[in-house]
């Protein structure tokens, strides 16, 4: 059996895949640096340096994107496709290939444009959101419909634009996939919340209603990171507008934020991203700057995020290791019972419209509206002008709510100030993946429920360590799943997850 080596560890062609090795080193350099100055604008910078700020991102990815696009990678590359590699050599020329055909189609001027576009819309949607004023900011995202069907158009100019743009952060699933999985979800999750509204149960739904004062929040938060084993020596925890992890291996940082009157909401968020940040800073330390030191796309990624907040932080193990923690904090909460946490935690709302607030079921309606509007958009069968309409009928018709404010609709998330249009199909994909990856990691680990409210989750880091984090972007996304899990990428194991918990808690 051939044994996993550093990326270094050269067997084949040594001087040319030596070379192509520093040159992705080099452009992931360069990556990580931009990346420091994008958490530093949503997490510390000041109102007023947007200006520079926009210059230095859009500086930063021109020189990137050079560095990717220059002669000497594509010559690097050709003399290396017939070369006698090893399977992780291939996999590493594989990845580097991809990037460089997608970057090397596309004009450095375009990618600067894009760049700077992003900063500059970045400010208008927290003007525009804290302001409820979409059309502050639709000129915004118009440019950036604009700018993304080109960037789409140059990559492959005779296939749908949404479909090149999805490529950007799941290369390894077809759109067409990942659609009929979307499908799947809706025919099976729009009926069991129909089923949930119409049932008798009633669950302890207020076990946590109050004020919680955000400083008070924060502390608990970062007593959940610490339990749940976050490296606060590799990062740190802020505050933002929209909770994001950002970093390498060796320096990943989480954000969340705080609503006074959810706590829960707080929890979530936080072990969500812990999630990310779990991931990336588990990535082999020697294989950074190369594919073998990087994440499998996004839907891996927000598998690890969604493994950790549903299947760890919403379950009855987790509140009975948790609880205690909480009550201390929040002596006021002492009354409540394990059973009535852990209700509390899987409630399906009635009426809540945010996503990043959402239930573990609707959540997903919140992303298929997502979905659809933004295919559309950047398809020409949606003007922007018509965007808040559009979402507001879409959530009638998916959630029975409708906004009463922009803010609280089309201009919550913080993607499109981006242009970041195919990320949000990831979050589904990521939550049925994440169901799958947990219920073979039950299988291999004895006890896992145990452990969890013991508060013991080695034996659970090092299962996803194994079979996840080491592998970098070795294996495509759904050769991973499959050898993590003896099955090929389904939604199987999350329709039968949801049935089950949710079946039990509301009697269905």
């Amino acid at each position: 059996m051939e044994t996993e080596a550093a990326a270094d560890d050269v067997s084949a062609a040594p001087d040319a895949y030596e070379d192509l090795l520093d040159r992705a080193r080099r452009w992931n350099t360069i990556g990580s640096a931009a990346g420091v100055l994008g958490w530093d604008q949503q997490v510390m910078m000041p109102e007023g340096g947007t200006p520079a700020r926009s210059k230095q991102l859009s500086t930063l990815s021109s020189l990137q994107h050079d560095v990717l696009t220059d002669e000497a990678t594509g010559e690097l590359l050709a003399e290396l496709d017939d070369a006698d590699l090893t399977d992780e050599q291939t996999a590493v020329v594989r990845e580097l290939g991809r990037a460089y055909e997608r970057a090397d189609a596309v004009p450095v001027e375009l990618v600067k444009e894009i760049s700077e576009t992003s900063s500059k819309a970045l400010q208008a949607w927290e003007e525009a959101r804290a302001n409820d004023d979409f059309a502050a900011f639709a000129p915004y995202l118009e440019k950036h419909v604009e700018l993304k069907r080109e960037y789409a158009e140059h990559i492959d100019p005779d296939r749908d634009p949404y479909e090149v743009l999805f490529e950007d952060y799941e290369p390894c699933l077809s759109i067409d996939r990942a659609e009929a999985i979307l499908e799947e979800l809706r025919e099976t999750l729009v009926p069991m919340i129909d089923e949930i509204r119409e049932s008798d149960r009633d669950l302890a739904v207020d076990t946590f209603h109050g004020e919680f004062p955000a400083d008070d929040q924060e502390a608990l938060a970062r007593d959940a990171l610490k339990l749940v084993g976050y490296d606060f020596s590799r990062g740190r925890l802020d505050v933002s507008s929209h909770p994001f992890t950002s970093g390498t291996q060796f320096d990943c940082r989480v954000t969340t934020r705080f609503d006074e009157s959810d706590p829960l909401g707080a929890i979530g968020s936080t072990i969500h991203e812990f999630g990310h940040a779990q991931y990336t800073l588990g990535l082999p330390k020697e294989a950074w700057g190369t594919p073998l030191g990087e994440s499998r796309d996004l839907s891996v990624h927000e598998s690890q995020s969604r493994l950790w907040e549903n299947h760890v932080g919403r379950s009855r193990a987790f509140w009975e290791l948790f609880l205690p923690t909480f009550q201390a904090q929040f002596p006021e909460t002492a009354d409540a019972t394990v059973e009535d946490a852990y209700e509390a935690a899987n409630q399906v709302y009635e009426d809540n419209l945010i996503r990043v607030e959402a239930d573990e079921l609707t959540y997903h309606l919140h992303i298929i509206v997502r979905f659809e509007i933004e295919r559309d958009l950047i398809r020409g069968d949606l003007a922007v002008e018509d965007v808040p309409e559009v979402w507001n009928d879409t959530y009638e018709e998916y959630l029975g709510i409708r906004p009463d404010t922009d803010s609280a609709g089309c201009l919550q998330d913080i993607h499109w100030s981006h242009g970041n249009f195919g990320y949000f199909p990831t979050y589904s994909l990521g939550s049925v993946m994440a169901a799958q990856l947990y219920a073979a990691a039950e299988a291999d680990i004895e006890d896992l429920e145990a452990n969890v409210a013991d508060g013991d989750f080695e034996a659970l880091h090092e299962w996803l360590a194994e079979h996840v984090h080491r592998h970098g972007s070795r294996y495509e996304t759904n050769e991973l799943v499959e050898r993590a899990t003896g099955e090929p990428f389904a939604a199987d194991a999350f329709i039968d997850y949801v049935e089950e918990k949710y079946g039990e808690l509301y009697d269905l």
